[in-house]
């Protein structure tokens, strides 16, 4: 089990919320509650290794447009949509708007849990939030120019020396504008920092 994935789980019912919480957790996830799709709404962009669960039905956003907002804000992730009432028909909306998977209520603990596992294993097939272009051109936005320049040096594989010498500038200045770049980039390492700058290059 993927033990950093983090299942945020979406219901403006809250005995529903504390029963999902309580049934993931002891399950082994890391779980998130929201109370709304708008409060989650506020926090999904900056989400990495998540997973979602939704109501379908909730009073400020319905689950399908939770969902059509995560697809336009490019903040989508693997999605079950929890349903009840016979809304099957909203159900497939959900699918069409990208949800992974729906469940209808009352379902088993184990359906539930198998649905999950399978946005688990869909979210590592996919590329880490890191390779999504879109992202990383958002972080690359809050480089300075003098970050984007010492990161080209990076990149090119050049010693911090070299990159000084080139910049006109100390080689501990090069130090802190590669840990200001690192950082911004979300980069655990320079393979990664590279994987980024050739996927955001390609398109």
């Amino acid at each position: 089990m993927a033990t950093d994935v983090v299942i945020h789980v979406v219901d403006d019912e809250e005995p529903v919320r504390k029963s999902l919480a309580f049934l993931l957790t002891v399950s082994g996830y890391a779980v998130r509650v929201h109370q709304s799709a708008t409060a989650f709404l506020a926090v999904a962009k900056d989400l990495h290794n998540a997973c979602l669960i939704t109501d379908l039905r909730m009073p400020d956003l319905s689950g399908v447009d939770l969902l059509r907002r995560l697809h336009e804000e490019d903040a989508m992730l693997p999605a079950i949509v929890i349903t009840g009432h016979g809304d099957v028909p909203m159900a497939v909306e959900a699918m069409k708007a990208g949800a992974l998977d729906f469940i209808e209520k009352p379902f088993e603990d184990d359906v539930l849990l198998e649905a999950v596992g399978r946005a688990v294993a869909e979210l590592e097939k996919r590329p880490r939030d890191s390779d999504n272009v879109a992202a990383i051109r958002r972080r690359l936005d809050q480089l300075t120019e003098r970050e984007r320049q010492v990161m080209a040096g990076i990149v090119a594989g050049l010693p911090n020396k070299t990159i000084a010498y080139d910049l006109d500038i100390s080689p501990r200045t090069v130090e802190v504008h590669r840990a200001n770049v690192m950082a911004k980039m979300s980069a655990k390492n320079l393979p990664e920092l590279v994987r980024m700058v050739l996927a955001a290059s390609d398109e």
